[in-house]
């Protein structure tokens, strides 16, 4: 199930998605998106997270894709090793995870929006080639743990 991630734009908001299929168990897969610290080691798209990704958790993340800006999240859903949500007042990334014979059915979209979304959507940057390269990166490290446990 790999695709490359789309973006669906609408006046009021945005949102992009992509979906994998990664060869190794949930708890990898969970373990990679939740220990905060490990993030800029294995994801080139991440450049620091500060905080814990946990149940009612906050974190600060610098993304390559504005080295600037520090994104200021909360973690809004928190299902062990099935769904993760984080974000902050103009959008929400969503993390899902399912459990598909010996691996994981692996999906990432956010939506940022609101009232005031036309007027700053054309200063935001498309998302598509970030969401590749996370899921990409996510999907290398995931099996090469995998791998390493057999």
């Amino acid at each position: 199930m790999e695709q490359k991630a789309k973006t669906i734009g609408k006046t009021f908001s945005r949102e992009t998605s992509v979906h994998a299929s990664i060869a190794a168990d949930p708890a990898i897969v969970w373990a990679l998106l939740t220990h905060a610290a490990d993030y800029p080691r294995w994801n080139s798209t991440v450049t620091s997270i500060q905080g814990e990704i946990k149940a009612g958790g906050a974190i600060e993340l610098k993304s390559t894709l504005d080295a600037k800006r520090t994104f200021k999240l909360k973690v809004k859903e928190f299902v062990p090793e099935k769904r993760l949500v984080w974000g902050d007042a103009m959008g929400s990334r969503v993390y899902s995870l399912e459990k598909s014979g010996g691996g994981t059915q692996f999906s990432m979209s956010e939506r940022i929006g609101g009232p005031l979304f036309p007027l700053f959507a054309g200063m935001i940057p498309s998302f598509d080639e970030s969401f590749d390269k996370f899921t990409a990166d996510l999907k290398k490290e995931a099996e090469t743990i995998q791998k390493s446990k057999k």
